[in-house]
């Protein structure tokens, strides 16, 4: 083959090279926008399937801390006896006992959200173990002594409660 036999091959080579370059470009960028829109449609098909799952989360937790809340807590749970003792652990027990039946809704809410819950429980337990610090020698006076330190201070569930319609707020943008 001479010079010019190679110069003519190359020229009729090239076209054909170039062809298949982009060819092959067009062809990677489909594939790529392709699994792109098959990401979207399983990410947006399952957003529809987990919002009502994490709604009804938040529910059960937004009950929870309404049940924890000290005025409904202590409407709620009645001494059993005149103990102080034994209504400071009824209370308490009460706290923990809703808090374990919800544990499982962590899963679908964010850390920063069961955090601020798991916060809210333990304020509430700490102020029911403070009124009863007190000198009361009863229950009953020991109910009265809760609501009384509670009704001055923002309830540590209305203030997660806040921040969980916040954060649901957030779903919908």
């Amino acid at each position: 083959m001479s010079g010019e036999g190679i110069l003519q091959m190359f020229g009729f080579l090239l076209p054909a090279v170039v062809t298949g370059v982009v060819a092959f470009y067009f062809f990677k960028l489909h594939t790529k926008n392709e699994d792109g829109r098959r990401r979207f449609l399983l990410h947006k098909d399952s957003q529809k399937n987990t919002i009502p799952v994490r709604l009804q989360a938040y529910e059960r937790m937004a009950l929870f801390l309404e049940r924890i809340a000290i005025p409904s807590l202590v409407v709620r749970v009645a001494p059993k006896s005149a103990d102080k003792n034994a209504y400071e652990s009824l209370l308490i027990k009460s706290v923990e006992t809703e808090f374990e039946h919800n544990l499982s809704q962590q899963i679908y809410m964010t850390d920063e959200c069961w955090n601020v819950i798991k916060a809210a429980k333990s304020a509430t337990v700490q102020m029911i173990r403070k009124a009863a610090m007190s000198e009361t020698d009863s229950a009953d006076k020991l109910r009265e002594d809760i609501l009384t330190e509670t009704m001055e201070k923002q309830s540590p569930s209305s203030t997660a409660l806040t921040y969980i319609k916040r954060e649901i707020g957030y779903l919908w943008q």
